[in-house]
């Protein structure tokens, strides 16, 4: 285990200086300039994540909302509850017998209006049998809230995992030139090189058979992308 963190250390330090790296320099091609100062590097097995700028000074941030218990047991924070209560209301009813319900059939627009639609019609259905149990035709909002703070919550998640996927694809590319085939250790000889590391072929190696689990022939993308996660890319 102490030996595969190791590795996948090692790939971090590089992923970190070329994709991170705030050398405004850096040429077209992405590789480090000639000029550019070797002390300017750390050794890639120590590199860490670059540090995030101290916002400029602003004035007293207001005090952040409270979330109401609904919220907390579903999630999400005060905006999105106070997002929800508004895209909500849109759609109320202003029948006073019916207390400000939305009719089942608006379940379906008011998620829209929210950006969190159902993924299909068999969707659509199961958020409505827990919209409205008793298919009474009218969801309060108390049942609609979870619905839509479940559509918010795999929203994000998909966002995430999007986000994810274009940093495996960009860094990926980094190595691999653009090219559809997996990264050898010419490729990690060639990174070497440019970042000024003189790495041993035995670490090569072992760098390529711990992304791997062993063969030599090359990394492929799912396996890069699982080094990545291995060090923590993505926090």
């Amino acid at each position: 285990m102490k030996r595969r963190k190791k590795f996948d250390e090692k790939w971090f330090g590089a992923l970190t200086l070329l994709t991170h790296h705030p050398n405004p320099n850096r040429t077209s091609n992405g590789k480090l300039p000639k000029s550019y100062d070797k002390q300017d590097l750390i050794t890639s097995s120590k590199i860490m994540p670059p540090k995030r700028k101290q916002p400029a000074a602003s004035a007293p941030k207001q005090p952040a909302k409270r979330r109401s218990k609904l919220a907390k047991e579903n999630d999400i924070s005060a905006d999105e509850e106070a997002e929800i209560r508004e895209a909500f209301d849109l759609f109320a009813s202003q029948d006073a017998n019916k207390n400000g319900q939305i009719s089942r059939n608006d379940v379906r627009r008011c998620l829209i209006a929210l950006n969190a639609p159902p993924a299909n019609h068999a969707d659509l259905q199961e958020l409505l049998e827990v919209a409205d149990p008793e298919d009474s035709g009218w969801v309060p909002f108390e049942h609609f809230l979870p619905v839509a703070a479940l559509q918010l919550n795999r929203a994000k998640g998909d966002e995430d995992e999007e986000r994810q996927q274009e940093e495996v694809d960009k860094a990926y590319n980094l190595f691999v030139k653009g090219q559809h085939r997996p990264i050898t250790i010419a490729d990690l000889k060639r990174i070497s090189k440019e970042l000024r590391e003189d790495v041993p072929d035995n670490v090569l190696k072992d760098m390529i058979r711990e992304a791997t689990g062993g063969p030599l022939g090359g990394v492929s993308k799912e396996d890069f992308e699982g080094v990545m996660r291995r060090a923590g890319v993505f926090g």
